[in-house]
């Protein structure tokens, strides 16, 4: 009795296991198309799109990252026209000095400047030449453009050197004012934009609070948008302003070599006028 209970039992737990099998089979299919679905929602989640957070930022936001916007352009196209400016300063400053020391009269230099106008050493000769042209005539003499240096007895004599040397500091005031035009434009780019960022990140995140408020909910979907909207601006204001502090100081560097030029083509220009007008 007992081994026919036992083979009554048998073929039971057989059917109870291939019940199961089959459900198993049933259910496997549709746990990996889920597990499948889960994985694509995921991928395919919504990520940070600046453009639209930009579109969907308060007015404030919108206004402060104008203003970055106009900053940031205003620096770039200062940065490529001084860029352009200092190259074709130093490729004339080159030539103006080629012609200056292999010239024999002033004359011959001044009849170049006209097309080495970029080059702040041309500006400083002009000076220099028309005060001593000035001091010769009304001392009576031949101007400098038509007085030679080895005729001892009958050039003119200058009347004051310091004049000269007054006429070429003036000179170089014009042309380093000249070299440093709209580049400060640079320094307050670099000083005032991560401060107008900050006020925008200020500004957006007191609105994301207010969302966090209205909405009554402080789960990830109502604060992200708002602090990611707030950040933003910070990051703008950054972006304007690290160029513009590196290209600044690189600008200014280029203005203090030829600010060093003109000191130098100003004490030869004196030693020339000393040596030949006095």
């Amino acid at each position: 009795m007992l081994l026919y209970r036992c083979s009554r039992c048998v073929p039971a737990a057989h059917r109870h296991f291939f019940e199961v099998e089959g459900l198993l089979r049933t259910l496997g299919p549709l746990v990996l198309a889920l597990q499948s679905s889960g994985a694509d929602t995921a991928a395919v989640a919504p990520s940070v799109d600046i453009v639209s957070l930009v579109l969907h930022a308060s007015f404030v936001v919108q206004v402060v990252l104008a203003g970055l916007i106009l900053f940031s352009a205003t620096s770039w196209g200062i940065i490529v026209y001084k860029y352009v400016m200092f190259r074709r300063a130093a490729k004339q400053t080159a030539t103006f000095l080629d012609v200056f020391r292999k010239s024999n009269r002033f004359s011959e230099v001044q009849s170049v400047c006209a097309g080495l106008a970029g080059s702040p050493l041309a500006g400083l000769f002009q000076a220099g030449y028309a005060e001593l042209n000035a001091q010769l005539r009304s001392a009576g003499g031949l101007p400098s453009a038509d007085s030679k240096p080895g005729a001892a007895a009958t050039r003119p004599t200058l009347r004051s050197l310091e004049a000269v040397d007054r006429a070429l500091l003036r000179a170089s005031t014009t042309e380093v004012g000249r070299l440093e035009h709209h580049v400060s434009f640079l320094a307050t780019t670099a000083s005032i934009t991560p401060y107008i960022g900050l006020f925008g990140t200020v500004w957006g995140i007191m609105t994301a609070f207010q969302n966090i408020a209205g909405a009554g909910s402080t789960s990830l979907n109502v604060v992200a948008p708002g602090i990611a909207e707030a950040l933003v601006t910070t990051a703008a204001g950054l972006f304007a302003a690290i160029p513009a502090v590196y290209f600044y100081n690189d600008l200014q560097s280029k203005v203090k070599s030829f600010v060093s030029r003109m000191d130098d083509f100003s004490m030869e220009f004196l030693s020339i006028a000393e040596r030949n007008f006095t």
